[in-house]
């Protein structure tokens, strides 16, 4: 009984740190577009924008590429699809959407990821879920709902509708791959070294999209109005790659792999209600009461769907861990 005790105890330690790794990322993640607004109303292209903020990250995580070069050669298609679709994808998607929909109604459709990611757990990966952390994630869809204003612009346009469900399927990419090899007999690949060829690969995409030798470079010498006040434009890029970026980054994919994809997914809908509440303070952007009790929502599904499920390797529904150990705890119940 001792031991099996300070098993979960240890379970618990590690689930909680996971779960305040995932908060931890959405805020850095959420705090992107307050710093990147006040840069594109300063006459920066926000594909440019992009461009700044995977290209310096990645030149920040370039040392930590050297250290794990062997990547490369053991994970060549990991760090691909990592770059592909968790960096390059999402965010060149969302972009495009936005040139067709409305904001709310892009990032509605783009944090369908969580629901999506519960789909690829349950019909592709053929692990069973429970009713809890779907409910949690029907909570949290509907509460980003209010908290976007939905209903205040729809647009039906077909196109942006599509390049929106781009961006969701990319980042549902971007936390299934982040957990692959959680629970390989060889170990995981080193989250660190996955994000800086991640971002590498990110960069190299983005740089033929965004064509940066045509941005106006005479803007970062400047400063940005924030809500009334001035500031240095290049404050605001430094916000952007290193908070916005690479700790957003490393949190999160850590995040998912002390908790799963599904779950993390189901937090990291608080990235729209902290970008939304960063706005209200620092840009002026007020919250309605719609937006406000939307907010609540969120928080509410996110916490249903993280306190339903178990500890990773624990063998039942919404967990990370093989299908043979599933199977085997399956078995063993019997």
């Amino acid at each position: 009984m001792p031991v099996h005790t300070s098993v979960s105890s240890q379970g618990n330690r590690g689930k909680g740190l996971g779960l305040g790794l995932a908060i931890g990322s959405a805020i850095a993640f959420g705090g992107s577009g307050v710093a990147a607004k006040p840069l594109i109303e300063a006459g920066l292209d926000p594909l440019h924008v992009v461009w700044l903020r995977v290209a310096g990250a990645a030149l920040v995580m370039l040392p930590l590429a050297v250290r794990h070069r062997a990547l490369v050669r053991r994970r060549p298609a990991l760090l691909a699809g990592f770059g592909l679709l968790g960096v390059a994808g999402v965010q060149a998607f969302y972009f495009a959407a936005l040139s067709r929909v409305p904001v709310g109604v892009a990032l509605l459709v783009e944090y369908l990821a969580p629901a999506l990611v519960l789909g690829w757990v349950r019909f592709v990966q053929r692990r069973p879920v429970t009713r809890a952390a779907a409910f949690g994630v029907v909570l949290a869809v509907g509460g980003l709902a209010c908290v976007v204003e939905v209903w205040a612009g729809l647009s039906f346009d077909a196109l942006g509708l599509l390049l929106a469900l781009g961006a969701a399927g990319c980042q549902v990419g971007y936390f299934v791959l982040s957990d692959q090899g959680s629970d390989s007999a060889d170990g995981a690949p080193d989250p660190l070294g996955v994000i800086a060829y991640g971002l590498l690969v990110g960069a190299a995409v983005l740089t033929v999209v965004a064509r940066p030798w045509g941005m106006d470079w005479s803007v970062l010498a400047h400063s940005a109005v924030m809500d009334g006040t001035r500031v240095p434009a290049w404050v605001l890029l430094v916000w952007i790659v290193l908070i916005a970026t690479v700790v957003a980054y490393v949190t999160g994919v850590v995040s998912v792999r002390r908790l799963s994809p599904q779950i993390a997914g189901v937090v990291a809908c608080l990235e729209a209600v902290i970008a939304t509440v960063l706005a209200w303070v620092l840009l002026g952007e007020h919250l309605s009461a719609p937006q406000i009790a939307g907010g609540a929502v969120v928080l509410l599904g996110a916490f249903i769907a993280q306190s339903s499920a178990p500890a990773k390797n624990s063998g039942e529904p919404v967990t990370g861990g093989s299908p043979e150990r599933q199977l085997a705890a399956r078995g063993t119940a019997a």
